[in-house]
């Protein structure tokens, strides 16, 4: 077709496409322009402080150990790298408990039955020691510990729910456990034992240690609460049977007890040797580690770590 010499509206020079304007661009930044960027950026950083921080990944292939955290109302797995490197062979005079708890934890990692564990008695005796020996004697087989402090028990359904689909196998840890009156996380502890509508999940048990046997305070009111037959049997009234309820919830009971002199000494012994003493230093370190025991007024295995680990150390030269 022969050109006319007509330009369309699109062909004019200095016109946009079909408009007849020219090219579309953004307006002048102005105050207002300004002051509205600014009023902007100032609500975000407002926002930034009440914005919940998000919560770190959960590193399941790179620890075998983890710690329950809250941060702003959210709770999270903390992980733990660095586990005391304590070995049941290393915990002695207390055999019997050793083996109860190895046999019990063999059992759940062997896809077994096995019992929550209640481990109660004198301080200082192993309790939480043999809890962590265990971890280091099955983490190759995919045992995992997951600490839980007393008040953060409320969140126990939240935890079961996170270890449940795991292929790895959970011990929750709950460290010198004890409860008052009125206290939440004594419900929420019952209920995650025996008590749930819900199956417990096969690959989480709860080991706890206590210096108290029924995990409550116990009063000589208590005491009024018991029934006295006209045959003479005497029955424990309600607040008893509730403060019992808790401790049988555990289908294991572990108890330890005060260790005696040679046993004492038996452990001193032991944990210079770990410290890098040679027999001689632990003869000569006798006396000393008797001393020690009577100032604290304990003979526990705590105790002998404790004189073990300040005698190593002012003697240096006793190390092989």
């Amino acid at each position: 077709m022969p050109n006319t010499g007509r330009k369309g509206p699109g062909n004019v020079p200095g016109k946009g496409p079909g408009k007849g304007k020219g090219p579309v661009s953004d307006p002048p930044a102005g105050p207002g322009l300004e002051a509205l960027l600014e009023r902007a950026d100032a609500l975000l950083r407002r926002l930034e402080g009440v914005l919940p921080e998000p919560i770190p990944p959960t590193d399941w292939e790179g620890a075998h150990a983890f710690r329950w955290r809250k941060r702003q109302g959210r709770g999270y797995l903390q992980a733990i790298y660095r586990i005391a490197a304590i070995r049941l062979t290393e915990l002695k005079n207390i055999d019997r408990q050793k083996q109860a708890i190895e046999q019990n934890t063999r059992q759940f990692m062997a896809g077994k039955p096995a019992n929550n564990v209640l481990l109660t008695g004198a301080r200082g005796t192993g309790k939480s020691s043999l809890i962590k020996a265990c971890l280091n004697q099955f983490a190759k087989r995919g045992l995992r510990l997951v600490e839980v402090d007393k008040s953060d028990l409320v969140d126990l359904p939240d935890i079961v729910e996170l270890l449940g689909p795991r292929r790895e196998r959970f011990i929750v840890f709950c460290d010198d456990l004890s409860f008052e009156e009125g206290e939440s996380g004594y419900k929420a502890l019952k209920v995650a034992l025996d008590g749930s509508i819900a199956e417990t999940s096969e690959n989480i048990l709860i080991y706890a240690t206590s210096n108290r046997r029924h995990l409550l305070s116990e009063h000589m009111r208590d005491n009024l609460s018991y029934q006295h037959r006209d045959d003479g049997e005497i029955h424990p009234g309600e607040v008893v049977e509730e403060k019992i309820s808790l401790s049988e919830r555990f289908g294991l009971w572990v108890s330890f007890y005060p260790f005696k002199q040679d046993e004492y000494l038996t452990i001193v012994a032991q944990w210079l040797g770990h410290f890098g003493c040679d027999a001689k230093a632990v003869a000569t370190a006798h006396d000393e580690a008797l001393r020690w025991a009577l100032e604290r007024g304990s003979r526990s295995g705590r105790v002998a770590w404790q004189f073990a680990r300040d005698w190593a150390g002012r003697h240096p030269s006793a190390a092989r």
